[in-house]
Protein backbone atom coordinates (compact mmCIF):
# COMPACT_ATOMS: atom_id res chain seq x y z
CA UNK A 1 0.00 0.00 0.00
CA UNK A 2 1.26 3.45 -0.88
CA UNK A 3 0.68 6.55 1.23
CA UNK A 4 -1.62 7.73 -1.57
CA UNK A 5 -3.68 4.53 -1.17
CA UNK A 6 -3.90 5.10 2.58
CA UNK A 7 -5.13 8.64 2.07
CA UNK A 8 -7.70 7.56 -0.53
CA UNK A 9 -9.03 4.84 1.79
CA UNK A 10 -9.40 7.23 4.72
CA UNK A 11 -11.19 9.81 2.59
CA UNK A 12 -13.47 7.13 1.17
CA UNK A 13 -14.19 5.79 4.66
CA UNK A 14 -15.52 9.11 5.88
CA UNK A 15 -17.46 9.76 2.68
CA UNK A 16 -19.23 6.42 3.21
CA UNK A 17 -20.40 7.19 6.76
CA UNK A 18 -21.24 10.85 6.06
CA UNK A 19 -20.51 12.66 9.35
CA UNK A 20 -22.41 15.91 9.82
CA UNK A 21 -19.20 17.95 9.43
CA UNK A 22 -15.52 17.35 8.63
CA UNK A 23 -12.46 19.55 9.08
CA UNK A 24 -9.19 18.87 7.28
CA UNK A 25 -6.06 20.39 8.72
CA UNK A 26 -2.36 19.41 8.74
CA UNK A 27 -2.87 15.98 7.19
CA UNK A 28 -5.74 14.93 9.45
CA UNK A 29 -9.47 14.52 8.94
CA UNK A 30 -11.62 15.54 11.90
CA UNK A 31 -15.18 14.26 11.50
CA UNK A 32 -17.85 15.58 13.85
CA UNK A 33 -20.97 13.54 14.54
CA UNK A 34 -23.18 12.54 17.46
CA UNK A 35 -24.20 9.08 16.20
CA UNK A 36 -22.84 5.68 17.19
CA UNK A 37 -20.55 5.08 14.19
CA UNK A 38 -17.00 5.37 15.53
CA UNK A 39 -15.44 6.20 12.17
CA UNK A 40 -17.79 9.15 11.76
CA UNK A 41 -16.57 10.89 14.92
CA UNK A 42 -12.88 10.00 15.32
CA UNK A 43 -9.90 12.03 14.10
CA UNK A 44 -7.75 10.08 11.65
CA UNK A 45 -4.42 10.79 9.92
CA UNK A 46 -4.43 10.72 6.14
CA UNK A 47 -0.94 9.25 6.01
CA UNK A 48 1.02 6.91 8.22
CA UNK A 49 3.71 9.38 9.22
CA UNK A 50 4.97 10.44 12.65
CA UNK A 51 3.61 13.83 13.74
CA UNK A 52 6.23 16.48 14.44
CA UNK A 53 4.68 17.37 17.82
CA UNK A 54 2.55 14.52 19.13
CA UNK A 55 1.54 16.21 22.38
CA UNK A 56 0.67 19.47 20.63
CA UNK A 57 -1.34 17.61 18.00
CA UNK A 58 -3.38 15.74 20.63
CA UNK A 59 -4.09 19.01 22.45
CA UNK A 60 -5.09 20.82 19.27
CA UNK A 61 -7.45 18.06 18.13
CA UNK A 62 -8.99 17.98 21.58
CA UNK A 63 -9.68 21.70 21.33
CA UNK A 64 -11.30 21.36 17.90
CA UNK A 65 -13.70 18.69 19.19
CA UNK A 66 -14.45 20.72 22.32
CA UNK A 67 -15.38 23.65 20.07
CA UNK A 68 -18.00 21.39 18.48
CA UNK A 69 -19.35 20.33 21.88
CA UNK A 70 -17.86 16.85 21.51
CA UNK A 71 -15.27 14.78 23.33
CA UNK A 72 -12.26 14.03 21.15
CA UNK A 73 -11.75 10.54 19.79
CA UNK A 74 -8.92 9.25 17.63
CA UNK A 75 -8.66 6.37 15.14
CA UNK A 76 -4.99 5.54 14.77
CA UNK A 77 -3.08 2.72 13.08
CA UNK A 78 -1.09 0.51 15.42
CA UNK A 79 2.24 1.41 13.80
CA UNK A 80 5.58 2.47 15.25
CA UNK A 81 5.38 5.89 13.59
CA UNK A 82 2.52 6.74 15.97
CA UNK A 83 4.22 5.56 19.19
CA UNK A 84 4.80 9.11 20.43
CA UNK A 85 1.18 9.99 19.74
CA UNK A 86 0.05 6.89 21.64
CA UNK A 87 2.05 8.09 24.64
CA UNK A 88 0.60 11.61 24.36
CA UNK A 89 -2.94 10.22 24.29
CA UNK A 90 -2.28 8.02 27.31
CA UNK A 91 -1.04 11.10 29.16
CA UNK A 92 -4.36 12.78 28.31
CA UNK A 93 -6.20 9.91 29.98
CA UNK A 94 -7.28 8.18 26.76
CA UNK A 95 -7.87 4.45 26.57
CA UNK A 96 -7.39 2.34 23.47
CA UNK A 97 -9.64 -0.43 22.24
CA UNK A 98 -11.69 -2.09 19.50
CA UNK A 99 -8.76 -3.20 17.29
CA UNK A 100 -10.03 -3.18 13.72
CA UNK A 101 -8.42 -4.47 10.54
CA UNK A 102 -8.38 -2.52 7.30
CA UNK A 103 -8.46 -5.11 4.52
CA UNK A 104 -8.26 -4.80 0.74
CA UNK A 105 -9.23 -7.08 -2.12
CA UNK A 106 -10.27 -7.42 -5.74
CA UNK A 107 -13.94 -6.99 -6.60
CA UNK A 108 -13.82 -9.85 -9.11
CA UNK A 109 -13.04 -12.32 -6.32
CA UNK A 110 -16.30 -11.42 -4.58
CA UNK A 111 -18.34 -12.74 -7.50
CA UNK A 112 -17.39 -16.32 -6.55
CA UNK A 113 -19.17 -15.92 -3.20
CA UNK A 114 -22.52 -16.42 -4.95
CA UNK A 115 -22.30 -19.18 -7.56
CA UNK A 116 -26.09 -18.91 -7.77
CA UNK A 117 -28.07 -15.68 -7.72
CA UNK A 118 -26.29 -12.61 -6.34
CA UNK A 119 -28.19 -10.17 -4.17
CA UNK A 120 -30.29 -7.33 -5.50
CA UNK A 121 -28.71 -3.87 -5.73
CA UNK A 122 -30.48 -0.53 -5.49
CA UNK A 123 -29.22 3.04 -5.59
CA UNK A 124 -31.34 4.04 -2.58
CA UNK A 125 -32.27 2.12 0.57
CA UNK A 126 -35.81 0.91 1.06
CA UNK A 127 -37.69 0.04 4.25
CA UNK A 128 -36.81 -3.63 3.95
CA UNK A 129 -33.08 -2.88 3.74
CA UNK A 130 -33.28 -0.65 6.81
CA UNK A 131 -35.31 -3.23 8.75
CA UNK A 132 -32.40 -5.70 8.84
CA UNK A 133 -30.43 -3.25 11.02
CA UNK A 134 -33.28 -3.09 13.53
CA UNK A 135 -34.00 -6.80 13.86
CA UNK A 136 -33.31 -9.29 16.63
CA UNK A 137 -29.71 -9.29 17.83
CA UNK A 138 -29.01 -5.65 16.98
CA UNK A 139 -29.09 -2.58 19.19
CA UNK A 140 -31.93 -0.48 17.71
CA UNK A 141 -30.24 2.84 18.57
CA UNK A 142 -27.01 1.77 16.89
CA UNK A 143 -28.92 0.28 13.96
CA UNK A 144 -30.88 3.45 13.32
CA UNK A 145 -27.71 5.53 13.51
CA UNK A 146 -26.02 3.33 10.89
CA UNK A 147 -29.03 3.38 8.60
CA UNK A 148 -29.03 7.17 8.70
CA UNK A 149 -25.27 7.45 8.11
CA UNK A 150 -25.18 5.06 5.16
CA UNK A 151 -28.39 6.43 3.66
CA UNK A 152 -27.20 10.02 3.49
CA UNK A 153 -23.83 9.20 1.86
CA UNK A 154 -23.70 10.14 -1.82
CA UNK A 155 -23.17 7.46 -4.48
CA UNK A 156 -23.69 4.42 -2.25
CA UNK A 157 -25.15 1.14 -3.51
CA UNK A 158 -27.48 -0.89 -1.30
CA UNK A 159 -27.46 -4.69 -1.50
CA UNK A 160 -30.26 -6.98 -0.32
CA UNK A 161 -31.32 -10.59 -0.32
CA UNK A 162 -35.10 -10.84 -0.32
CA UNK A 163 -37.18 -13.93 0.37
CA UNK A 164 -40.96 -14.04 0.13
CA UNK A 165 -41.10 -10.25 0.03
CA UNK A 166 -38.93 -9.80 3.13
CA UNK A 167 -35.32 -8.61 3.28
CA UNK A 168 -33.15 -11.06 5.24
CA UNK A 169 -29.63 -9.79 4.48
CA UNK A 170 -28.28 -6.36 3.64
CA UNK A 171 -25.11 -4.40 3.04
CA UNK A 172 -23.81 -1.25 1.39
CA UNK A 173 -20.98 -0.41 -0.97
CA UNK A 174 -19.67 3.12 -1.26
CA UNK A 175 -17.85 4.24 -4.41
CA UNK A 176 -15.27 7.00 -4.46
CA UNK A 177 -11.61 8.01 -4.39
CA UNK A 178 -10.76 5.09 -6.67
CA UNK A 179 -12.11 2.46 -4.28
CA UNK A 180 -15.27 0.51 -3.59
CA UNK A 181 -15.84 -0.16 0.11
CA UNK A 182 -18.10 -2.52 2.02
CA UNK A 183 -20.12 -1.26 4.98
CA UNK A 184 -22.98 -2.34 7.21
CA UNK A 185 -23.07 -6.04 6.33
CA UNK A 186 -25.97 -7.60 8.24
CA UNK A 187 -27.87 -10.91 8.13
CA UNK A 188 -31.10 -11.56 9.99
CA UNK A 189 -30.44 -13.91 12.88
CA UNK A 190 -32.84 -16.59 11.61
CA UNK A 191 -30.93 -16.75 8.30
CA UNK A 192 -27.37 -17.16 9.56
CA UNK A 193 -25.19 -19.86 7.99
CA UNK A 194 -26.84 -19.86 4.57
CA UNK A 195 -24.30 -17.81 2.65
CA UNK A 196 -26.54 -14.77 2.30
CA UNK A 197 -23.75 -12.30 3.10
CA UNK A 198 -21.81 -13.71 0.16
CA UNK A 199 -24.78 -13.11 -2.11
CA UNK A 200 -25.03 -9.50 -0.93
CA UNK A 201 -21.32 -8.96 -1.53
CA UNK A 202 -21.43 -10.58 -4.97
CA UNK A 203 -24.32 -8.39 -6.08
CA UNK A 204 -22.60 -5.24 -4.88
CA UNK A 205 -19.31 -6.27 -6.50
CA UNK A 206 -21.01 -6.88 -9.85
CA UNK A 207 -22.61 -3.42 -9.71
CA UNK A 208 -19.32 -1.73 -8.78
CA UNK A 209 -17.42 -3.54 -11.54
CA UNK A 210 -20.00 -2.32 -14.04
CA UNK A 211 -19.20 1.22 -12.89
CA UNK A 212 -15.49 0.77 -13.54
CA UNK A 213 -14.18 -0.06 -10.05
CA UNK A 214 -11.69 -2.86 -9.40
CA UNK A 215 -10.35 -2.44 -5.85
CA UNK A 216 -12.34 -2.86 -2.67
CA UNK A 217 -11.64 -2.34 1.03
CA UNK A 218 -13.45 -2.90 4.30
CA UNK A 219 -12.89 -2.56 8.03
CA UNK A 220 -13.62 -5.48 10.34
CA UNK A 221 -13.16 -5.88 14.09
CA UNK A 222 -10.20 -8.13 14.85
CA UNK A 223 -12.28 -10.43 17.05
CA UNK A 224 -15.08 -11.01 14.54
CA UNK A 225 -14.18 -14.58 13.54
CA UNK A 226 -17.19 -15.28 11.24
CA UNK A 227 -16.54 -12.12 9.24
CA UNK A 228 -12.81 -12.76 8.99
CA UNK A 229 -13.45 -16.28 7.67
CA UNK A 230 -15.81 -14.94 5.00
CA UNK A 231 -13.40 -12.22 3.93
CA UNK A 232 -10.50 -14.70 3.68
CA UNK A 233 -12.59 -16.74 1.27
CA UNK A 234 -13.16 -13.57 -0.72
CA UNK A 235 -9.43 -12.93 -0.98
CA UNK A 236 -9.16 -9.96 1.38
CA UNK A 237 -5.80 -9.31 3.04
CA UNK A 238 -5.05 -7.06 6.02
CA UNK A 239 -3.11 -3.85 5.42
CA UNK A 240 -3.08 -2.30 8.90
CA UNK A 241 -4.84 -2.46 12.26
CA UNK A 242 -6.23 0.63 13.94
CA UNK A 243 -7.63 1.26 17.39
CA UNK A 244 -9.92 3.89 18.83
CA UNK A 245 -8.53 6.16 21.53
CA UNK A 246 -11.00 7.96 23.76
CA UNK A 247 -11.43 9.15 27.33
CA UNK A 248 -14.64 7.11 27.48
CA UNK A 249 -14.47 3.34 28.07
CA UNK A 250 -13.83 1.58 24.76
CA UNK A 251 -15.73 -1.61 24.07
CA UNK A 252 -18.26 -3.34 21.90
CA UNK A 253 -21.54 -1.45 21.56
CA UNK A 254 -24.15 -3.02 23.82
CA UNK A 255 -26.93 -5.00 22.26
CA UNK A 256 -25.03 -6.53 19.34
CA UNK A 257 -25.02 -10.29 18.95
CA UNK A 258 -21.67 -11.89 17.93
CA UNK A 259 -21.81 -12.98 14.31
CA UNK A 260 -24.67 -10.68 13.39
CA UNK A 261 -22.44 -7.91 12.14
CA UNK A 262 -19.77 -8.49 9.50
CA UNK A 263 -18.09 -5.12 9.19
CA UNK A 264 -16.28 -2.90 11.66
CA UNK A 265 -17.43 -0.03 13.81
Amino acid sequence: MTQEDTEAIERATLAAVAPRAVEELDGWLLPFDSGTVGRAKSAVPLRHEAPADAAGLAEWIGQRYAAQGLRAAFRIADLACFDALHVALQERGCQRGKPTLTQTGDLRALLALAPGAPGDVDTAPDAGWASVFLGEGFDPVDGESRVQALSRAAGTLFGSVREDGRTVAAGAMALGHGWASLHGMRTEQSAWGRGLAGRVMAGLARAALARGYQRVFLQVEAGNAPALALYRRAGFTSQWTYEYWTQDPVGTHVGATPGAELTGR
